[in-house]
């Protein structure tokens, strides 16, 4: 979740004083990570859920301040577009309770919204992108209220100089423009959060980045995009293009995105704090009052105001985040590879599959990051996100596999021990990662599920593509509240 920033102009003195903040910010957080004490011991997991809002009939509903006030509850939050909601649910211990209690928490809090979002003429929907979503729906208009979105794109197209083109060549061909950053609206996700120690942290983020093309294939959800079908998950280079702030003269100088994997392995989470402040121009200079090193020299914890809110634009597959909570420093890899939805069932099994993974690969003698170049890796998450459960990736010791082979034979195996080794027992581990072995044994996501539903809806006689379009994200809908998990959804 960003954070909210008043509504200003920034001047040059503005961005030469940020600068000087970033560096210092830098500095203390060096100081911390040698001699503080961060919040491990009893490590959380966290979770966030962006949602689209419809009406009756599966449209856009752009709706998301009458639906906030509906829903009444500091959980939820404005996304980029009035079309878009948030929910940020309550970080907890993995095991604490079960997956059956995080489940009815999720699930309570979802229809909940739902209830109060229905009595206003609006639904919620967990989809990566909304399939009914026209081009039309994404220009000003759909611009949250919330001032930090006006802001961020006002300096993105400053940077730019010029519109933003958007062009995926997938199953069909879109290239068009936008004068806006709405478009990234279209993109909603759902966001792993992991608690972990300073010294742990760099063996995890490894490992998330090296698991990303998996994830990505398994979950895909986000087939269409104005219409058109494009990639299994087109969410990611929409994503990645909607918010560059590099013309094209830019580009070829090597100048990094901002929607950025990375380029290399790191050794500490300090790397990626410095990368951020080395490499990437403030979009937000917003200074905080704070004296960060008064603070750390008085035996107080600094909240890094300005490092935090840069971290925030930038926008890592994989993220690091520095938070205080009581009082207490922690750090965090906020995973953000996924799509919403399709259903609660999926999120927890990709959830459960995510934490296992990387728990028993940063536990590995010979790490797969020490046998796997970054480039890689990298090329993984990209062709997974264009050809989803269909898709071969690399990984070593297997060479270039199908995704469901390298699942099923290698990767599945490693999730359940994972998952044993931070304490879930086989009961609740086997429904869980369940999910994804029938997911691979029957090569069905969602992405796969709406593709089938889709072109057997508009085969029908006239049934315009943009009907049928509007039919699957109602059928979407229904099976959606019904929580079955997307592998098993029919075409009918």
């Amino acid at each position: 979740m960003g954070r909210d920033v008043p509504a200003m102009a920034f001047t040059r003195e503005d961005r030469r004083r940020f600068r000087h903040k970033m560096h210092e910010c830098l500095d203390v957080f060096a100081r911390m990570l040698r001699e503080s004490r961060f919040d491990f011991e009893r490590p959380q997991v966290g979770l966030e859920i962006e949602l689209n809002l419809v009406d009756a009939s599966g449209e856009p509903a752009m709706r998301s301040t009458d639906v906030l006030e509906a829903i009444a509850d500091p959980a939820w939050s404005s996304e980029l577009g009035r079309f878009n909601l948030e929910i940020n649910i309550e970080p907890r211990r993995l095991t604490a309770g079960g997956p059956d209690s995080w489940e009815r928490e999720i699930r309570d809090a979802l229809n909940h919204a739902e209830e109060k979002a229905a009595a206003i003429g609006a639904h919620l929907v967990m989809v990566g992108i909304l399939p009914t979503l026209e081009q039309k729906d994404v220009g000003p208009a759909a611009l949250s209220e919330n001032p930090r979105y006006h802001l961020l794109n006002e300096q993105i197209f400053a940077a730019r100089g010029e519109d933003l083109l958007i062009s995926v060549d997938g199953v069909e061909r879109l290239e068009t423009f936008a004068d806006t950053i709405t478009p990234e609206a279209a993109c909603t996700s759902t966001q792993f959060h992991l608690q972990v120690s300073p010294d742990e942290f760099a063996p995890y983020w490894n490992a998330a980045q090296a698991v990303a093309g998996v994830q990505v294939a398994l979950a895909a959800n986000s087939p269409f995009l104005f219409g058109k079908e494009l990639w299994r998950e087109t969410r990611l280079p929409l994503f990645e293009q909607a918010t560059d702030t590099r013309p094209d003269e830019i580009k070829v100088q090597g100048v990094r995105p901002r929607v950025w994997f990375g380029e290399r392995w790191i050794t500490t989470v300090f790397d990626l704090f410095e990368e951020n402040v080395r490499y990437f121009p403030a979009l937000l200079p917003l200074c905080d009052d704070e004296d960060p090193q008064a603070l750390l020299d008085r035996g107080e914890i600094p909240g890094l105001a300005e490092l935090t809110l840069h971290n925030g634009t930038i926008y890592r597959w994989n993220r690091p985040v520095y938070a205080v909570v009581d009082g207490v420093p922690h750090l965090r890899v906020e995973n953000r590879v996924l799509p919403a939805g399709p259903t609660v069932a999926d999120i927890l099994s990709n959830g459960a599959f995510y934490y296992g993974l990387t728990r028993a690969l940063v536990d590995e003698d010979r790490p797969v990051w020490s046998r796997m170049s970054f480039s890689v890796a990298e090329d993984n998450l990209h062709t997974a996100a264009r050809h989803g459960i269909d898709a071969h990736l690399y990984w070593p010791g297997m060479g270039e596999v199908p995704v469901t082979e390298l699942v099923l034979r290698r990767l599945l195996p490693l999730a359940h021990r994972g998952l044993e080794q931070a304490g879930m027992d086989a009961a609740w581990r086997e429904p869980l990662l369940g999910v994804i072995e029938q997911r691979c044994v029957s090569g069905r996501n969602g992405a796969v599920w709406q593709s089938e539903m889709f072109h057997h809806l508009h085969d029908r006689p006239q049934v315009s593509r943009h009907e049928a379009l509007r039919r699957m994200t109602r059928q979407y809908l229904d099976y959606m509240h019904l929580n079955a998990p997307a592998h098993t959804w029919p075409v009918e």
